[in-house]
């Protein structure tokens, strides 16, 4: 029984066993803090890898890509905070995933069926990447929050065709096909 539940139910702590209510209110705190916390820095990237290879596993094209974008912006965000506090080390870590990152969201475009707006969503990410590349060598936070908007107004876009994306994406399975083989019928 929760410590405020207690308080609002009295004499049912002590019935119970469970510790008297001390009039305090229950401290409020993310699970990303709770993480950082009392988790060992081991347990916590092996659970972090199984939540995110998990997503993977069940997401569709669209939302890996989408994944991936949130995955830069989060990165981007933190190399921000590095700067502030004079992390080199890891803002330098956080800009080349990054980069690694948008160069796999470059990558992954059909430049050949996808016309003009592939050409330019490839220079957009070529761009993207010279900036943070830029914004490393110089420990430029407003470099970085331009790349990261620019990144933010694709994204949005991304999640506006998603439902359209996927109705498309779900084919129906075609019907089994009769065939005579040797004098036979069989289902193809």
């Amino acid at each position: 029984m929760s410590a405020a539940l207690a308080a609002r139910s009295p004499g049912s702590a002590r019935r119970s066993g469970a510790l008297k209510s001390t009039g305090r209110e229950p401290i409020q705190c993310s699970s990303n803090l709770v993480m950082e916390l009392f988790v060992n820095p081991y347990a916590r990237n092996y659970y972090q890898s199984v939540s995110v290879h998990g997503g993977v596993a069940n997401a569709d094209p669209h939302t890996m890509v989408q994944m991936l974008m949130d995955g830069a912006v989060e990165r981007m965000s933190i190399a921000r905070g590095c700067i502030e506090r004079g992390e080199r080390k890891r803002q330098a870590a956080l800009l080349h995933s990054c980069v690694l990152i948008i160069g796999e969201l470059r990558g992954s475009l059909n430049l050949a069926e996808g016309g003009p707006l592939a050409q330019n969503l490839s220079d957009l990410y070529e761009y993207m990447i010279r900036r943070l590349t830029l914004a490393n060598s110089k420990g430029d936070a407003g470099i970085i929050l331009e790349v990261s908007r620019l990144l933010e107004e694709i994204r949005s876009a991304w999640i506006a065709i998603g439902p359209e994306v996927r109705k498309s994406a779900r084919v129906p399975t075609p019907a089994p096909v009769n065939v005579a083989v040797g004098g036979r019928q069989a289902a193809v």
